[in-house]
């Protein structure tokens, strides 16, 4: 899956465009390296997505296409 689709189902970045723009602009990193939207997201991937001072780095657990809004927390594991 597309990590700008990732983002946006896990609901880490609640609209497609704007996780797209976040990849572009180097605000989301995947495994230390600057990622750009069309990375394909592995499990045990390690996103670390920059929110102005705040760094938000998670590991993902699961893919899965759709999700619903209170499982979609299930899909990656907060690591700081």
């Amino acid at each position: 899956m597309r990590l700008d689709k990732y983002l946006k189902v896990s609901r880490i970045i609640k609209r497609r465009t704007v996780a797209n723009n976040a990849c572009d602009s180097e605000h989301v990193k995947v495994n230390g390296r600057d990622a750009k939207a069309s990375y394909d997201v592995k499990v045990g991937d390690i996103i670390e997505v920059s929110f102005g001072e705040r760094v938000l780095k998670i590991r993902v657990k699961d893919i899965k296409e759709h999700t619903l809004k209170n499982d979609a927390s299930e899909l990656y594991e907060v690591l700081s």
